[in-house]
């Protein structure tokens, strides 16, 4: 009778463990999601974020234009960028005329080669924005294509949505077509998938497949993750084929279809909502963090480590079984990493 009820203490203290464990857990995950930030924009903003939303420049310029004493929140002058403001509660103004928030747009551009993507260029060499003259509304695009790049580029004036599809947490996969001097071998794909370091890190496709030939070059579709400055150029000339040609075809569910080339078209209700429901359905399951490439030798640190460490003790044990031996003089420590 005395080991039952023993029995039934120790099934119960397990289960209360098991509970307390799941309740922290549980916790711990609600502490990580609040990190996150959300897919659907907060009703306060800070207040630069605000003015540019409201169409009168970038947040760098708004925030000039805030401490010129100029704009006022509920007839009160303020100064500091940093406030946040709630548009629906509150009235804000420029110079004595109320500001409302621009209707957020969501484009779809087929980029043609020769445009870039930044909104400031010295050159005065023909932008993305410069393409949408016809809509009155601030503009930028989600990530970047190079100047020799085109095809699909989402362009919005949704800034926390254009953050988070271009953020690596979200593992927003783009679509490739893309043109290869010569003939890339199965090793050299292989190669491709399993990774291959830069000074940024390890740059990997999800997926490459071949797509045809021309003369001595090669066509091929790949898939990325993410969307590092120049990768998949990088990439190909890391295994020795150059690029002649990219094209994005494909940005998560958003497909390029038969856009030509310099047309935009806005995206509809329902490549919204897939979007969204991604960047939901992305958060909700992060990935293992990449253990982070030492520059030197291209390995990751933690392998780097366990190398050493497994090197320092096969030497440590060969001086000692030196030493052991009668007859010679215990020498200094010599350890040799190759």
């Amino acid at each position: 009778m005395a080991k039952r009820n023993t029995r039934q203490q120790q099934s119960t203290g397990h289960s209360a463990s098991r509970r307390k464990s799941s309740r922290n857990s549980s916790q711990a995950q609600a502490r990580r999601d609040s990190k996150l930030p959300p897919v659907e924009g907060p009703e306060e903003f800070r207040l630069q974020k605000f003015l540019a939303s409201a169409g009168l420049g970038s947040r760098r310029q708004c925030e000039e234009l805030i401490r010129t004493g100029r704009i006022t929140v509920d007839g009160m002058p303020v100064e500091n960028p940093g406030i946040n403001v709630d548009p629906k509660k509150q009235k804000i103004e420029l110079d004595g005329e109320n500001l409302k928030p621009q209707k957020l747009k969501y484009f779809v551009l087929n980029k043609p080669k020769g445009v870039l993507c930044t909104n400031n260029d010295p050159q005065g060499r023909t932008r993305v924005i410069d393409l949408f003259s016809r809509e009155k509304v601030r503009l930028f695009p989600v990530g970047r294509l190079d100047d020799q790049s085109e095809g699909l580029l989402i362009v919005t004036n949704d800034g926390d949505l254009a953050h988070q599809l271009a953020h690596p947490r979200y593992r927003i996969y783009r679509t490739y077509r893309i043109q290869v001097a010569g003939f890339p071998t199965s090793e050299d794909l292989q190669r491709l998938r399993d990774g291959i370091f830069f000074q940024e890190g390890k740059f990997r496709v999800i997926s490459v497949k071949r797509a045809g030939k021309m003369g001595k070059s090669s066509f091929l579709e790949i898939v990325l993750g993410e969307g590092h400055n120049r990768e998949v150029r990088r990439l190909f000339a890391k295994i020795g084929h150059k690029v002649m040609a990219l094209e994005r075809t494909a940005f998560g569910p958003i497909k390029l279809a038969k856009l030509k080339r310099g047309q935009y078209r806005e995206l509809t209700a329902v490549e919204l909502n897939e979007l969204r429901e991604m960047l939901v359905r992305n958060r909700s399951t992060p990935t293992k963090k990449r253990p982070r490439p030492d520059y030197k030798t291209g390995k990751p640190v933690s392998e780097k480590r366990s190398i050493k460490k497994s090197i320092t003790k096969s030497s440590r044990s060969s001086q000692e079984n030196k030493s052991s031996t009668p007859g010679k003089k215990k020498g200094p420590k010599i350890y040799v990493f190759k």
